[in-house]
């Protein structure tokens, strides 16, 4: 049973995977009915032998192509940067169809609680990137230690490139989403930042 623990113990350590969750994909695992631990082991192996960070934006990217696709694609906008916590958020922009500038990926956000602070953020690089755009555009998130990170983004955007213009993203009910299921500070944000219809 201790390689059963090991297992659990190891899933735990992914992000979204809790105690419950890990054990149960250890269960399944272990069970290995057609070849799944076979074939997670060798992707795997595959992903940590060929995948990397991209050099310029962070994003996952192939050893062999780094940088990027998003980062040597000469139809996106360069006046463009978007700058994201950790680089799952560019995917999740890129799926929404609507953004077709640069990214750059923070790889994570001020929290001292985490041991993550201004020096973890990437900062000269990120100054090299936004010095080439007409426009920053600060997508993270919501949460206490990510308007921290913006609030110290903002001041030193302002303060090293003021002729950067700096924005971030909207705020506002979810699509199919009703008012009613809306908490306060969402639907004040939604309020504050309508547009004309």
């Amino acid at each position: 049973m201790e390689a059963l623990h090991q297992l659990t113990e190891a899933l735990r350590r992914l992000p979204g995977i809790g105690r419950r969750s890990a054990e149960r994909l250890a269960i399944h695992l272990a069970r290995n009915r057609e070849g799944v631990a076979q074939a997670l082991a060798a992707a795997l192996d595959d992903a940590r032998e060929s995948l990397t960070a991209c050099r310029l934006c962070g994003n996952v990217t192939r050893r062999e192509a780094n940088p990027c696709s998003l980062c040597t694609d000469a139809r996106r906008d360069d006046a463009v940067l978007c700058i994201v916590e950790d680089s799952s958020d560019i995917t999740l922009i890129e799926r929404s169809g609507e953004y077709r500038g640069r990214y750059f990926a923070l790889m994570g956000k001020l929290s001292p609680m985490q041991g993550e602070g201004i020096k973890d953020l990437r900062l000269p690089a990120l100054l090299e990137r936004a010095a080439k755009a007409r426009e920053v555009i600060l997508a993270l998130n919501y949460d206490v230690e990510s308007e921290a990170t913006v609030a110290y983004l903002q001041h030193v955007l302002g303060q090293k490139l003021p002729e950067v213009k700096v924005s971030r993203l909207a705020l506002g009910i979810p699509a199919g989403s009703a008012i009613a299921y809306s908490d306060p500070v969402t639907l004040g944000r939604a309020i504050r930042g309508r547009t004309e219809a």
